[in-house]
């Protein structure tokens, strides 16, 4: 297999988690927004758990960005994902302020 096409099934790879990950956190968010305090929200939490880990593992590095810097010399920000520059830049950023959100609202919604 050529790198090219090694490059392309990551980013395809790493794409298809990310939509996963999508489905996940605004399910946890649609969650705590009507209260609904169930099993699959404290599964995604272990999800996000287990992510925050591989992230400290890989020095806050997704380990298939780890892997398709192998196979590619650019200096974008997507150039191991299908996004936009720009959101690839800041999904980590963005997505902990969600989860955050997501977690005070829990807080909210347990401790009442």
């Amino acid at each position: 297999m050529q790198n090219s096409s090694k490059l392309i099934l990551i980013k395809s790879l790493h794409t298809l988690i990310w939509i996963f990950f999508n489905i996940v956190i605004f399910y946890m968010l649609y969650a705590v927004i009507v209260n609904k305090i169930d099993q699959w929200l404290w599964i995604g939490y272990g999800l996000f758990v287990l992510e925050g880990i591989t992230l400290l593992i890989f020095k806050m590095f997704c380990p298939l960005t780890v892997l398709a810097r192998n196979y590619s010399d650019s200096t974008k920000d997507n150039f191991d994902i299908y996004l936009p520059n720009w959101l690839a830049k800041y999904t980590k950023r963005i997505y902990t302020s969600i989860l955050g959100i997501i977690i005070l609202i829990t807080i909210y919604r347990v401790l009442n």
